[in-house]
């Protein structure tokens, strides 16, 4: 899909549809990330600014601009600079930028605030948030600064709203990302040894993303293994892996655009331990009954709450909490073993944006993508019986909410203990 084609089309489409709610006298301004320094001159490879790709595609350095009493719609991005470009490769400059991704005009990325102070000069309302870069922070402020009655709101509010429920063409761009991502669990799986390093773990299922046309990880792998899945975002990955381990592998991959997110909790030998097993029941059951409540009409708060009223019971008969399952959830007694909520809002950022209403009251609906993402974590200090201690499972797939109910995109990743340690066994044998 080039950018000229369907894709361009579907841009002007969200543009048009965000104008309509936003009105005539408000301007929308997005100024993208700079490059980030990685080492002396050496940058990351870019990654956009979610918005600007959102209403854009526009894959590199800019700023856009759009709104105001002509709805027009504005780029601001590199120019040509021939010896730069012998070393990073071609740009397309202003010009090539508004004939490629149809804007109305398109100037130099330098030359924003002066286009944009013209502008808020006719206009009531500014959507924007702070600019990464402090130096163009301090220059937004600036001009708003000099237009004293501009109303001002949050663009990453008004992005959110359009962004939380997908469109067609996003859910089978999610759909590819979180199947390529769920057969790469399955391989790593089959692949992994006792001895080896999680970075090993890590390099081995980035690499299934990229040989699958992933730009990447969507995130940073977690692989975490032994006492190191009790941290919740571990990301050292620097620990030797034993037989006798669980590994906790948070991993998915990003392809067009759009994030997978996956969680498995496997053994490294050939089987759960009778500890590690009845931990991983709870965990899974919970997970089960919260994706089971997800459909249009349910709040999000109702499928986190699902979960926590599954595992509460399952922890005070493990030794786990003590009291009854009204008293352990009243007091948040739960919390010391669990401490996040089930899930969150996927699309083109991991946790996308959205608002989840008021303690969670926001009802799903048809096109919303969420995780579904229980736990328990044992710390090895915890006050509880010996077995558990250590001990850090956490399941997690990618559920579509459908107008029938829902659709797990990620179900090609194994999760019954059965399943896995089937293949376990076959994989060390």
């Amino acid at each position: 899909m080039t950018p000229n084609g369907p894709k361009a089309e579907i841009h002007a489409q969200r543009r048009r549809r965000m104008l309509e709610a936003v009105g005539a006298d408000a301007l929308v301004f997005i100024a993208g990330p700079p490059e980030a320094v990685y080492s002396n001159d050496v940058c990351y490879r870019y990654r956009p600014d979610t918005n600007i790709r959102y209403l854009a595609g526009y894959e590199d350095p800019a700023c856009l601009m759009f709104g105001g009493p002509d709805g027009e719609f504005t780029l601001f991005v590199e120019g040509r600079d021939p010896e730069r470009e012998r070393w990073t490769g071609p740009r397309l400059g202003p010009e090539g930028a508004a004939e490629r991704y149809g804007a109305c005009h398109a100037h130099a990325l330098e030359d924003w605030p002066g286009v944009l102070a013209e502008a808020l000069g006719r206009t009531a309302v500014l959507y924007y948030d702070p600019p990464l870069e402090a130096r163009a922070a301090a220059k937004l402020r600036e001009l708003i600064k000099a237009n004293g009655g501009l109303e001002l709101r949050s663009a990453a509010e008004l992005f959110g709203e359009f962004r939380v429920v997908k469109e067609a063409e996003e859910i089978e761009v999610m759909r590819q990302a979180t199947a390529i991502s769920a057969r790469a669990h399955r391989d790593l799986a089959e692949r992994l040894r006792p001895g080896m390093a999680e970075y090993e773990i890590e390099a081995a299922i980035e690499h299934e993303f990229r040989r699958a046309g992933c730009a990447g990880p969507a995130y940073p792998t977690i692989a975490a293994s032994g006492s190191n899945a009790t941290i919740l975002h571990y990301t050292r990955n620097d620990r030797t892996t034993c037989d006798g381990d669980l590994l906790l592998l948070d991993a998915g991959g990003e392809w067009g655009g759009y994030c997978a997110d996956i969680t498995r909790t496997i053994p490294v030998g050939a089987s759960y331990s009778a500890g590690q097993r009845e931990i991983y029941e709870v965990v899974l059951e919970a997970q089960k009954v919260a994706i089971e409540a997800v459909a249009p009409g349910t709040s999000y708060q109702e499928v986190n709450m699902r979960a926590v009223t599954s595992m509460v019971p399952a922890m005070i008969e493990l030794g786990l909490l003590e009291g009854s399952t009204e008293e352990c959830i009243e007091s948040g007694a739960y919390t010391s073993y669990y401490m996040h909520r089930t899930g969150h809002w996927l699309g083109m950022d991991v946790h996308d944006p959205g608002s989840y209403g008021d303690n969670g009251a926001r009802l799903l609906e048809p096109g919303m993508v969420l995780t579904v993402e229980p736990g328990i974590y044992v710390p090895e200090d915890a006050a509880c019986p010996r077995q558990f201690r250590g001990i850090g499972v956490r399941i997690e797939d990618d559920v579509l909410v459908t107008a029938g109910g829902h659709e797990v995109l990620t179900t090609a990743a194994p999760k019954e203990t059965t399943e896995l340690e089937e293949l376990r066994a076959r994989a060390l044998a």
